[in-house]
């Protein structure tokens, strides 16, 4: 028997086109689906533009939304997103491998090959047993998220709505996907803003977002040493810069919005402190919002830009070029200043190579971001930093708006779809290509010195 994704063991297998075209099979499959008249609420066939962005932004978890989840599709279409969240933010290989062990199917070296490429891993030990965990943990948490988010949608929609509602939202956020349905209860494209007094459910969102985004591999060396002092150097430093963000974040925003009338002006001290670090969580590429993005200040939309970019850990729910890459590049540049031709952290060197790997990617990112925020400047005619918001949003797989998403043209929908494309799965391939590179040749030119700066 031979399950899809999963080639035999003696045919060779590339990781990085088979994340490539797994994601884009789940996007197209997603576009058919919601383009059926079944999908919308009105029972007419949704624009196929429309279908493709919605698909791309909920398989690539990021959340922008050109149409209203709850007040456009229809029951169908809202459980087709939410199959197509849990797909993109777990990972299909980690899916397909339930499917093994519920078969009880050998799970050869090639397969492992993929899991390991699929959690980001460096190696392929242990690979199954991180796998069953991180899907034994999503379940857990979706389960344990939906339940306490019941509490407080089941007295107000229902029941069966109620429920509904809290299985999407939990899966929703411990995937960073973003998408809502509080359409028709607090208004169109509102997300949580009817919830802003409300701990139990922001800190139930809050929580599922941080821990979908530390990543698979931090949870599995927390499960297996249950110490601080014998982690990984890599999870000290995810879980620090996580740490160190949030509440950067956090304070940044509780003094950048004190006082705006449009954000957090009106409320109540608590209040205020309960949606910045809201505001400072989402932005590990959640997308959910308890306040106007729109009416934020220029330098709280400018900070957002940023830490959307940086997002969250490797092999996790979120995108952006995640915190530890941030994090060398910033060790590396003090490392620099200081004159020393090595990055060493905690009496440990970071290779060169990696050095390396962490400019490029970050240099990519950035250059794809500038390129991005220019053309919607031009082509819709909005301010650069509204489109530079939007541009961060989407290549950070982000899902936050400041509301110009369903006003945008087809040209810059479709720079948006291909920018969340990009922003889960190139980067992604891009980083398992670094872990499965060739071997370096050992020819050697002589070398040439340069001035710079």
């Amino acid at each position: 028997m031979n399950l899809p994704f999963f080639p035999r063991g003696g045919k060779r297998l590339n990781p990085t086109r088979l994340i490539v075209v797994g994601f884009g099979t789940i996007i197209l499959l997603g576009t058919l689906l919601l383009h059926l008249p079944l999908s919308a609420k009105d029972g007419q066939a949704t624009p196929w533009l429309i279908c493709l962005f919605t698909a791309t932004s909920a398989t690539c978890v990021t959340g922008l939304a050109q149409v209203d989840t709850f007040l456009h599709w229809s029951g169908f279409g809202q459980g087709v997103i939410l199959v197509m969240l849990q797909l993109g933010g777990l990972g299909f290989v980690s899916l397909v491998t339930l499917l093994f062990l519920a078969l009880k199917r050998r799970i050869g070296m090639t397969q492992r090959v993929v899991m390991a490429s699929a959690l980001n891993m460096t190696r392929t030990a242990g690979v199954v047993r991180a796998t069953r965990h991180a899907l034994m943990g999503t379940f857990l948490l979706e389960g344990t998220g939906a339940l306490i988010l019941a509490t407080r949608f089941v007295p107000i929609f229902g029941w069966g709505r109620g429920l509904w509602f809290s299985v999407f939202h939990s899966v929703s956020a411990f995937c960073n996907g973003g998408f809502d349905l509080m359409g028709e209860y607090s208004g169109e494209y509102s997300s949580l803003v009817a919830y802003t007094k409300d701990p139990v459910v922001l800190g139930v969102i809050m929580v599922l977002i941080a821990v979908g985004g530390i990543g698979f591999f931090v949870w599995e060396d927390i499960a297996e040493h249950r110490n601080w002092r014998g982690l990984t150097l890599y999870s000290k430093l995810a879980l620090s810069i996580t740490g160190g963000l949030i509440l950067f974040g956090w304070l940044f925003f509780l003094l950048a919005e004190w006082n705006n009338p449009a954000t957090f002006g009106t409320m109540t001290p608590g209040e205020k402190a309960l949606n910045a670090l809201f505001q400072s969580v989402t932005l590990r590429t959640a997308g959910f919002s308890t306040i106007n993005q729109g009416a934020l200040t220029e330098s709280s939309a400018a900070m957002s830009a940023l830490l959307m970019l940086i997002g969250g850990s490797s092999g996790s729910t979120a995108g952006g070029i995640k915190t530890v890459t941030a994090g060398i590049l910033l060790l590396t540049l003090w490392d620099s200043l200081r004159g020393r031709e090595q990055v060493i952290i905690r009496g440990r060197t970071i290779p060169q190579r990696r050095v390396l790997d962490a400019l490029t990617l970050v240099m990519a990112v950035l250059l794809l971001f500038v390129a991005g925020s220019i053309a919607l400047s031009m082509l819709d005619g909005v301010p650069i930093l509204t489109a530079s918001y939007e541009t961060a949003s989407a290549l950070g797989t982000v899902g936050l708006s400041m509301g110009i998403t369903p006003e945008l043209s087809p040209a810059s929908s479709l720079i948006l779809i291909l920018y969340m494309y990009l922003g889960r799965v190139g980067i992604l391939s891009f980083s398992i290509a670094f872990l499965i590179r060739p071997a370096e040749s050992k020819l050697r030119y002589p070398t040439s010195d340069m001035l710079i700066g």
